[in-house]
């Protein structure tokens, strides 16, 4: 499950793309493996984006990483900063 620390980290950057209109839902899913945090632009059934927590992954690329809705890992790392990083304005744009 996501700790305090990491769901402060994510919803910071999830009020700063709701408030510029970009994102509009987000649901937490506490599976057995790992923790999901998804990002929806609308009410849809398929999110935007996934932020994954699955320990399993910690000692390989990872624990952490960004999931596209294709399913395309975007960016994987051990640090959650470091991964929420994709999203930054300079280099994060959305495309409709």
């Amino acid at each position: 499950m996501w700790d305090r620390r990491e769901l402060d980290a994510i919803l910071r950057l999830y009020g700063q793309f709701v408030a510029r209109g970009e994102w509009r839902d987000y649901a937490i899913d506490g599976l057995k493996d790992r923790a999901v945090f998804s990002i929806y632009r609308r009410h849809s059934e398929v999110p935007m984006y996934s932020v994954v927590k699955a320990p399993a992954d910690a000692h390989k690329q990872g624990m952490y990483r960004i999931v596209a809705m294709g399913g395309q890992i975007l960016k994987r790392g051990h640090e959650l900063a470091q991964v929420l990083k994709i999203f930054d304005k300079k280099r994060f744009h959305v495309i409709e």
